[in-house]
């Protein structure tokens, strides 16, 4: 049978291995021992570690108690997680295993922070980061439930560790989870971005709450329960694959005006300042790389934005995220040039040019019905040019430098 050591057993950690007890042999370690757990515990990490197969490590990574959230914390600096408890326990295993054992990390930390600082001490081992989507309250049902599991290994594929590690939860789980292998840095951004994005969600629906505390003719409940039914757009897959900003004549002036309104409630927030903040930011990072990319070449390309209006297949450029990120390029001094059949925007170069790829059809009209029409750029492509592409489609095209904007791994 497979052996197994969790290494922290507290709140998380104990009632995970008691789970893990159910099909494997496991025991705990933790300095601090309760009399009623279900696993034999040991206060020794030698005696813990030694001749097990699979060592989890569940200890904390956490912040000072004053970010703890019943305080105001807006106020205060950004901080990093304390890695403090994790690297010592991290260094104090690596004296006593061997590479015929896997040391799996489980804890919450920032993504870069197990390349950087935590794998390096696990040198007398193998290692895996595996963060886990759980609940306090529901600690067990959500270990055998899982959304999805989350596999980190050094270059994203899936190693033979990774295998023996879902072979290892298979008999575990009561639901089918979706398996997600990526890099250690992938895994821990989904892991903090899983997080952060539903803490994004209460916070919208909480401020309807307040909306409708303060309007006096509203019921959140009426209003959440129509969003929730919106599974297509919503609380579905769509828009939740990175590229352009949002744009349009409706979504950016909709936040403007909730910024009104929330001035005019004195809710005493204001959550959609922070999103087109964000927004404004993003397309200023974007210019940015094109204009890196303008200056490599010499400054000898034209920028070229294939798509003006806002969405392919439309002539409206009101609310449009390619003439945003065109406003920031310009206000470096450099000219923008648009590519684009529906706002009349013709362009025929025949020398390389920088093409930033705004219009994604398959991307913008993905499960809409809309019939889309056959593949093709707006202009021609000249040999030695450079395409930035922020949807990451597009294949590698002859004589041509493709980017996929927001996956610098396929440049490496």
């Amino acid at each position: 049978m497979t052996k197994v050591c969790m290494v922290g057993c507290g709140k998380l950690g104990l009632p995970c291995a008691e789970v893990m007890a159910e099909k494997y042999d496991v025991v705990g370690y933790d300095p601090y021992v309760e009399p009623w757990t279900k696993i034999p515990m040991l206060a020794d990490m030698k005696r813990a570690v030694e001749g097990k197969d699979l060592i989890f490590i569940a200890v904390p990574t956490p912040h000072d108690p004053i970010y703890g959230g019943s305080t105001p914390i807006t106020n205060l600096p950004p901080k990093d997680f304390d890695y403090t408890t994790v690297k010592e326990v991290l260094a104090e295993i690596n004296k006593y295993v061997n590479k015929s054992q896997l040391v799996i990390l489980i804890s919450t930390v920032l993504p870069g922070t197990v390349r950087s600082q935590l794998e390096p001490l696990i040198t007398n081992a193998r290692f895996i980061y595996n963060p886990y989507l759980i609940a306090m309250g529901s600690v067990k049902w959500d270990m055998v439930n899982p959304e999805c599991l989350i596999i980190g290994t050094e270059d994203g594929t899936l190693t033979g560790d990774a295998k023996i590690l879902i072979d290892f939860y298979e008999p575990l789980m009561e639901n089918n989870p979706r398996i997600n292998v990526g890099t250690w840095d992938e895994a821990e951004a989904i892991k903090i971005f899983y997080n952060t994005f539903i803490s994004t969600k209460i916070g919208l629906v909480n401020m309807i709450q307040d909306v409708a505390e303060r309007n006096g003719n509203i019921n959140v409940d009426v209003v959440t329960d129509a969003l929730k039914a919106a599974t297509m757009r919503i609380a579905g897959p769509k828009f939740m694959t990175a590229g352009m900003g949002d744009g349009g004549a409706c979504h950016p002036r909709d936040n403007i005006a909730l910024r009104y309104m929330a001035q005019r409630y004195d809710l005493g927030y204001d959550l959609f300042e922070a999103i087109m903040h964000s927004r404004d930011m993003q397309a200023k990072n974007m210019a940015k790389r094109l204009l890196e990319l303008f200056e490599e070449t010499g400054r000898k390309f034209p920028i070229i934005i294939h798509g003006r209006a806002f969405k392919p297949y439309v002539p409206y450029t009101i609310g449009s995220y390619s003439e945003l990120v065109a406003w920031y390029i310009e206000q470096e001094g450099v000219k923008v040039f648009y590519a684009d059949p529906e706002t009349d925007d013709e362009i025929h170069p025949s020398t390389p040019c920088i093409f930033l790829m705004a219009h994604n059809p398959a991307v913008t009209y993905l499960n809409t019905g809309v019939q889309l029409k056959p593949d093709g750029f707006y202009c021609d492509i000249p040999k030695g040019s450079i395409v930035v592409d922020p949807w990451r489609t597009i294949p590698d095209i002859e004589d041509v430098r493709v980017i996929h904007y927001g996956n610098p791994r396929k440049s490496k």
